[in-house]
């Protein structure tokens, strides 16, 4: 039975987040009327503190904080990718998410596919975009879920049977009601919370941590003992997998559409780089909760076969008193309901931009596409939930993990596109259709791991990606030899990689 104290803590915290999300109204201009851009990216007004909490808040999910330190566990070192990804990702963001919210503020754009659709003039190019978007992201929502009930059930707070499952979609539901009425504006407060909660209860744990287990030396010197030494390191096969997984996984992320939709909510391009300046806080929690997987192994704490992701749990429910116990379950839980949120409305509004409006009912008015929008995000939400209860909870990560491929080979239209109009659609199109089933076949191929793809040992991600590009760029070559039109470039965008000098600074810009 979970300690009453952690179980009062617990309640507290969920409660807050509740109590959060009620005044989410309060963040709504009074004199707008209703838009998809106001509740998808409420209204583009976000500053530089709640776009740090809203953008570090979904990106760093629930799962993120719990399979970091599982792999940890079971797999020593390699877990450690997640670091130096999550690194990378900061120099991209302060480029391309910045350049890209800069041209969606000025066209209005909501989606990525917004953006593919004004650069080059294609609807099916912007389709496709949409279309892989929605596709990796509902595997990763159901992730959330799953993050939720592993976490809970190693702390014993998770009932057994039916309760813990209305217990799942009660938490679920107050979070469904809080998107459907305030948008983006809900995980967005939200995220304060989360913030708080993890960064007070991480550093506490991971201090109580050390002052138990003897200092971080003890932990690394019981952890490689029970490894068996070198596999707190990486062996030299492993370096390229290592490597080029985290650079994957870096292009990766910025092109998922709950990224991007947090991104398009700040209110301009200085708050985007000021963001991706103080991003590097959050991977310090990451680099820390990683070090936990490696303080559960020296512990002695034993997690169920398949189940590494409760290793730091348990490791949790075993040393922390039971208020700091129900903090740390908590806030992973709020962790969870952030990113959750934006992934519904990200994905639903990727459906009625791209799909609804330009196919079903061109004619919609701002109203009827923001409630077709609450619609489609709680029957993602609805969807999460079945796919949880209905499926192995290893369908969901193997899903997760083509998701990643998959989302990875939009990189060309999107982010390529921000600095060349060059691509044709038409290659570009065929270049996504290449790397999509060269990456499915290579992760299915390899069992869905994340690291391997053929004898060199990269990550199959990377490698469909550059095929991907081998096949867009001789695609373009062959098409512009035949005299093939494209669209036209409604982004006013250079249509090639210039620079320009500014005559104050004398500095080059691109």
């Amino acid at each position: 039975m979970a300690d009453h104290a952690m179980t009062a803590t617990f309640l507290a915290v969920i409660g807050g987040a509740s109590l959060l999300a009620v005044t989410a109204r309060r963040l709504r201009p009074s004199d707008r009327l209703p838009s998809l851009e106001g509740w998808a990216l409420a209204d583009r007004s976000l500053g530089p503190v709640w776009t740090w909490l809203l953008l570090g808040g979904t990106i760093f999910t629930a799962y993120t904080f719990t399979a970091v330190p599982g792999l940890a566990y079971g797999n020593g070192g390699a877990a450690f990718f997640a670091v130096p990804y999550t690194v990378i990702v900061c120099p991209i963001a302060f480029v391309l998410l910045s350049r890209l919210g800069e041209v969606a503020r000025r066209h209005g754009y909501i989606t990525a596919a917004d953006f593919v659709r004004g650069r080059y003039g294609s609807a099916p190019l912007a389709l496709v975009v949409a279309l892989t978007g929605i596709l990796a992201t509902m595997p990763y929502l159901a992730l959330q879920l799953l993050g939720i009930r592993a976490v809970l059930t190693a702390g014993g707070v998770y009932p057994r049977g039916a309760t813990g499952d209305l217990v799942m979609v009660a938490l679920f539901a107050g979070l469904a009601v809080a998107t459907y009425r305030h948008g983006l504006r809900a995980p967005t407060v939200i995220s304060a919370l989360k913030a708080v909660a993890v960064f007070v209860s991480l550093t506490a744990v991971t201090w109580l941590v050390l002052e138990r287990l003897g200092g971080p030396g003890a932990v690394f010197d019981g952890a490689a003992e029970r490894l068996g030494g070198p596999a707190l390191l990486l062996s030299p096969d492993q370096q390229p997998a290592y490597a080029t997984l985290a650079l994957g996984s870096a292009l990766a992320l910025l092109m998922y559409p709950h990224v991007l939709t947090a991104g398009f909510a700040a209110d301009g391009p200085r708050t985007l780089r000021k963001v991706a300046v103080a991003l590097p806080a959050w991977t310090g929690l990451l680099a820390l909760f990683g070090f936990l997987g490696i303080a559960a192994l020296a512990a002695g704490v034993r997690a169920p076969e398949g189940g590494a992701e409760t290793a730091v749990p348990m490791l949790v429910d075993r040393l922390m008193p039971g208020p700091l116990a129900g903090l740390v379950f908590g806030a992973i839980t709020v962790g969870a309901l952030v990113p959750a949120a934006v992934m519904s409305i990200a994905a639903a509004t990727s459906f009625v931009r791209n799909v609804y409006v330009e196919y079903v009912h061109p004619t919609a008015t701002p109203k009827r596409q923001v409630r077709i929008a609450k619609a489609v995000s709680l029957t993602a939400k609805v969807g999460a939930v079945a796919f949880v209860f209905g499926l192995r909870d290893q369908d969901a990560v193997n899903l997760q993990l083509l998701g990643g491929v998959w989302i990875l080979q939009i990189f060309p239209a999107v982010a390529v596109g921000l600095f060349t109009g060059r691509l044709h659609p038409r290659a570009l199109l065929a270049g996504w259709a290449a790397g999509m089933v060269c990456g499915t076949f290579l992760v299915v191929h390899e069992g869905f791991s994340t690291i391997g793809a053929g004898p060199f040992r990269i990550y199959a991600g990377l490698v469909a990606l550059l095929l991907n590009l081998t096949v867009a760029l001789a695609g373009t070559a062959a098409l512009e030899r035949l005299g093939v039109p494209r669209g036209a470039d409604l982004t006013d965008l250079p249509s090639r990689l210039t620079v320009r000098r500014r005559p104050e600074t004398g500095a080059n810009t691109p």
